[in-house]
């Protein structure tokens, strides 16, 4: 009897340990696809620092055009979306500032006036030749001398092409982006810029 009962305590305890042991090992697995989920919400790829570091020159130069409606145009309707403009787009240009930064990237120079030619000489850029929708220096100059109706029409059309050129882009990040922010970031950015140009051609008479 004694034999017996030691035999089945033994069996018994055998069969814990390998209860334990099983324990351990799930657990080591349930822990690692959460750190793979961690990682890959953090992954970003040559697609999202290429957006930011061209968004934020192309969003400079949009406030850069917002801020001249204050005191030239003629129109309360042009007044208002170049302010909605310069408060939607200057935190963007912070937020990302802040990821080419965690990410070792060259942040674009912050240029007071910035406009085409200033531009020119910016590491990686190729000037603003190749991106959509930025206006030139001669542009820009033509854009501060205007008032009136005139600066009115003017900035309208110009802010038309100079948004569907950030829909273009942010439209490119969508697709092929990585970095949850950035493209949840583009998204929005379409979403809005979409129907300010909708606005914008209204006003021109265009719709």
């Amino acid at each position: 009897m004694r034999t017996t009962r030691f035999a089945a305590l033994t069996v018994s305890a055998v069969f814990a340990l390998a209860a334990c042991g099983g324990g351990d090992d799930s657990g080591s697995a349930a822990s690692s696809p959460s750190v793979s989920a961690e990682t890959s919400a953090d992954a970003h790829n040559a697609q999202d620092v290429s957006f930011a570091q061209g968004m934020i020159p192309h969003h400079q130069q949009a406030i850069e055009m917002a801020e001249l409606a204050a005191g030239r145009a003629a129109s309360t309707q042009v007044k208002d979306l170049a302010a909605r403009v310069e408060k939607a787009q200057g935190p963007e240009i912070s937020t990302m500032t802040g990821w080419l930064k965690s990410w070792d990237e060259k942040v674009p120079e912050s240029m007071p006036g910035m406009d085409h030619s200033g531009m020119d000489g910016m590491d990686g850029m190729d000037g603003m030749d190749g991106m959509a929708g930025m206006m030139d220096s001669a542009d820009m100059g033509k854009l501060k001398k205007a008032s009136g109706k005139d600066f009115d029409s003017m900035f309208l059309t110009m802010m038309v092409e100079h948004h569907e050129g950030a829909v273009e882009m942010a439209t490119t990040e969508k697709a092929k982006g990585e970095y949850k922010a950035a493209t949840a970031m583009a998204g929005d950015i379409v979403t809005a810029q979409n129907a300010e140009i909708s606005e914008m051609k209204k006003l021109l008479g265009e719709n």
